[in-house]
């Protein structure tokens, strides 16, 4: 067999499933694709262009200077940790609810939704006051120094009083997704980055009359946004002829076995949520110990290789969505296979990303800042990124697949060992003791996507996922 017979073989959903696995008639490669297609677009194009907003985010608030890069980013893993808990409810959302799709139970999945939108509503409006109160001693944890301190402080509390918005909006946004309805998910979240963006134009800077508030205008753009989000996500329940509808009769409360599959997988999200957001955060930690520059610097990169994870996480959302379903319609076969089509994807696009961060490092850097000592730190890091997207893209693929099957517990190893340990450690040897400085730091991140990429895998090839009663 010759190399092209080789590659067009990989790309064929035929050829991505052993014969003992298969349960029905495989459907046609076109008929494969299209169905990947129609619900891994939105949700990819959602996940790229809010990750493009936020880059154009950290580009318009970067003209208030290095400080002000810092303190944004210093307040990003703190921000996630508060919403850790409303993360690892979402993740059974969309499990349970993709699961009651399969299986066409409309009212199990619109019982799912209201009780997930109450505990919603309690968690967010509990942590979110927590954040508020206690910003100050999160950010100076987090490393901000006394120059950026009071900027992050601001920033944060404002963002905090509008986790209530942001945190109904995912959860409706993630029940959305399991139902596949994911161009949903993907309006609410362009709107709301769209008002973004034009309330950063006009409160960062005082544009057109309106009051410059630096810093404190781009969190406040930031909550109009996500109350937009909101409205919308809210108004796309109202359709009484939708899978998921508000206008349906159904309790409130969900049934003990659907509790009981919310709770193993939410717990396991839980845990691994908590092991993510503690190792992101020692990790940036790590960094901002490195100096304001440093740490700005760090901070554009990762703005540039968001871009990639957004591509992995877009299809991550598509291929959860189906695994789920097909898990639930009694299809496993087809859950492998959507599985394996949304990777065959992520290495496509990593490939193109892999090529532009090679050759476009330097006017990337540029986008960001006129700094010659930050653009010449941040061109290698670049190049680093060029190297990770393929195990990023990959291995977020796989985890999404995992976690759409309800095997949150495996995911939650996983991120003990490769997150909260691994990335940590090896980040603090390499920037400290032996002195490679903010380079130490990203081989530590290098190696960190790769080892998640060679844990989960194995993982996903076993087939052990599809054996989950969710």
């Amino acid at each position: 067999m010759g190399l092209l017979d080789r590659i067009r073989n990989f790309f064929i959903p035929a050829h991505m499933i052993r014969p003992d696995q298969v349960c029905g008639v495989i459907p046609p490669t076109k008929e494969i694709y299209a169905t990947a297609f129609r619900i891994a677009w939105p949700s990819t194009l959602e996940a790229v262009l809010v990750g493009l907003v936020g880059v154009i985010d950290t580009i318009m608030v970067s003209t208030l200077g290095a400080g002000a890069i810092a303190a944004v980013g210093l307040t990003n893993q703190p921000k996630m940790i508060v919403l850790a808990i409303i993360m690892s409810l979402n993740v059974s959302v969309t499990a349970i609810v993709a699961r009651r799709k399969g299986g066409m139970d409309r009212k199990g999945a619109n019982q799912c939704l209201r009780f997930s939108i109450l505990l919603g509503a309690v968690i967010s409006l509990i942590f979110g006051g927590l954040g508020f109160a206690f910003a100050r001693p999160m950010m100076r944890f987090a490393g901000a120094g006394e120059d950026i301190i009071d900027m992050a402080v601001i920033y944060f509390q404002i963002i905090m009083l509008g986790t209530i918005f942001n945190g109904l909006s995912m959860t409706i946004n993630a029940a959305q997704r399991g139902a596949g309805n994911t161009k949903i998910s993907m309006v609410t979240n362009l709107a709301a980055n769209g008002i973004n963006m034009v309330f950063n134009y006009l409160l960062i800077g005082g544009n057109f009359g309106f009051p410059r508030l630096g810093i404190a205008g781009a969190a406040i753009a930031t909550v109009i946004g996500s109350a937009v989000s909101l409205v919308i996500a809210i108004a796309s329940l109202l359709y009484h002829d939708g899978f998921l509808s508000m206008r349906i009769r159904c309790s409130w409360m969900m049934d003990k076995f659907s509790l009981k599959s919310m709770w193993s997988i939410s717990s396991s999200a839980f845990v691994e949520q908590v092991f993510m957001r503690v190792g992101f955060f020692t990790y940036a930690k790590i960094i901002a110990g490195l100096g304001t520059d440093a740490f700005a610097t760090h901070q554009i990169v990762m703005n540039a290789m968001s871009m990639s994870f957004t591509f992995g996480d877009g299809l991550s959302v598509a291929c959860a969505s189906l695994v789920g379903q097909n898990l639930g319609a009694r299809r496993p076969d087809l859950s492998i296979i959507y599985g394996k089509v949304g990777n065959r994807l992520a290495m496509c696009i990593s490939s193109g990303l892999c090529v532009a961060f090679f050759t476009c490092a330097e006017p990337i850097m540029r986008l960001f800042t006129d700094d010659p000592a930050i653009i010449r730190a941040g061109i290698p890091l670049l190049y680093f990124t060029a190297i990770i997207t393929f195990a990023q893209t990959s291995q977020v693929v796989f985890s999404g697949c995992l976690r759409g099957a309800g095997d949150t517990k495996y995911v939650a190893m996983v991120s003990f060992v490769s997150i909260l340990f691994l990335r940590p450690v090896l980040s603090y040897v390499l920037c400290y003791p032996l002195n490679f400085g903010l380079i130490g730091a990203w081989v530590g991140l290098i190696l960190d996507q790769y080892s998640r990429l060679l844990a989960t895998l194995p993982r996903f090839s076993s087939g052990k996922w599809t054996k989950i009663q969710v």
